[in-house]
């Protein structure tokens, strides 16, 4: 008997109907046999709800009290879907994080899970029951609860997974998949059928909400068989695995986007070492996350460098920029917004020449200058000015061929939790 792992994320137990809905569907899978572990997130906009109230008490909450608050909204969730299980007549049972064996460090919303003891979820199988574990959530060394910040619930599921040596873990969603770009501006996107975790991590760090990261980073490192599929639709889903089938001439297989992107400059730097250690080793203790990076020649002992950051962060990177200038003793700082990074990603990039220089090639022809670029073996990244950015995905997709003339989409992609 075989055990799975099925995910569900915010939207889709977003109310009543919806979570009664999932419960059909895992009552469904618990009759073909398998031994059902469930993830839950929190119902639709709970989170954000609870984050409201706590600045409404206090402007700034500590993190330790916000994990004890953020992780009700998936414990409830889990209750009640447990409760729906059982007016089907399905034996199930809900465990909190912590219930469930999963151990964390110490870094309160952001917490990574050090350690899974899984014997009470599988005494639980052993007893009939459906487990339903609510995700997002686990327990420090300490006994306090910690959250695992953006992305967690999958994070949960893809852990839960591996510690049970499962063999699939389903991330449900508002999607009927991964696609080659996102739906809602590509109305010719295509669904994926597979996809290799690197080039599924790649377009998750880029901007595609479908799976986070570090979900799809612990699946490689554990082998564990991902498949994305849709809340809604009983439809084939995208298979996540180590390699996957390479379709004839196709060296794209998605198109990323990042929005809300601001490119800082720093103006005439001493080229001298250390200078560029203090600016980022700041920027990083402030807790900015700093992406691509841009040196020019040196000029007369002098050098420009160039970085993107988020817009929130603009402010915050000023003030300290500003604050380091007798240190660094740079001449001049500026700051453009309203920027966006589009990506595109393929394995068969590696072995194919001209990819970057088609890719530049259909961006100049929308009439946009691209301002900044970063690369890797299987990643192209252009940041761009956001006025048009919209129209570069849509030719960028066209170019690569990867227009679709039929495409199944439902809803749109939502934060992972």
């Amino acid at each position: 008997m075989a055990i799975v792992v099925m995910k569900f994320g915010g939207s889709s137990v977003g109310d009543r109907a919806r979570m009664r809905l999932v419960a059909q569907r895992i009552v469904a899978r618990k009759r073909t046999g398998d031994d059902v572990v469930v993830v839950v997130s929190a119902m639709g906009d709970t989170t954000d709800e609870l984050i409201d109230l706590a600045l409404e008490m206090h402007a700034t909450p500590s993190a330790r009290e916000m994990d004890a608050l953020l992780a009700t909204g998936e414990q409830a969730s889990s209750v009640l879907l447990t409760l729906a299980l059982h007016a089907l007549g399905a034996s199930a049972i809900a465990l909190t994080g912590w219930q469930a064996g999963i151990v964390t460090d110490d870094a309160h919303r952001k917490a990574r899970i050090v350690r899974i003891d899984a014997q009470r979820i599988r005494n639980a199988l052993a007893s009939g029951h459906i487990v339903v574990v609510a995700g997002f959530q686990g327990c420090t060394r300490d006994g306090d609860i910690a959250t695992l910040g953006r992305g967690g619930s999958d994070t949960t599921a893809v852990a839960l997974a591996s510690a049970l040596n499962a063999s699939v873990c389903d991330i449900y969603t508002d999607v009927d998949g991964v696609y080659s770009t996102d739906p809602r501006i590509v109305h010719v996107a295509r669904k994926l059928s597979h996809i290799s975790y690197d080039e599924m991590l790649e377009l998750a760090h880029l901007g595609a909400a479908v799976l986070h990261p570090r979900a799809v980073e612990c699946a490689k490192h554990n082998a564990v068989a991902l498949v994305v599929r849709s809340s809604f639709r009983d439809v084939e889903g995208t298979i996540v695995k180590e390699e996957a089938h390479m379709e004839h001439g196709v060296l794209v297989r998605g198109i990323a986007y990042e929005k809300d992107v601001a490119r800082m400059s720093l103006l005439g730097v001493p080229d001298e070492p250390g200078q560029l250690a203090l600016v980022f080793v700041a920027l990083a203790e402030a807790g900015i996350n700093v992406d691509i990076i841009v040196q020019s020649g040196v000029v007369d002992g002098k050098a420009d460098f160039s970085f993107t950051i988020s817009e929130a962060d603009v402010d915050e990177a000023c003030d300290l920029l500003r604050r380091m200038q007798p240190r660094v003793r740079y001449a001049d700082v500026t700051c453009e917004t309203k920027l966006v990074k589009i990506s595109i990603v393929g394995a068969g990039m590696v072995s194919n020449p001209g990819v970057a220089a088609q890719m530049f090639r259909a961006i100049s022809e929308q009439g946009v200058s691209i301002k900044m670029v970063s690369t890797s073996e299987i990643k192209v990244s252009a940041v761009i000015d956001g006025a048009k950015w919209q129209a570069c995905v849509q030719a960028l997709h066209t170019a690569f061929g990867l227009d679709a003339s039929e495409v199944a989409f439902v809803g749109g992609p939502s934060v992972r939790r």
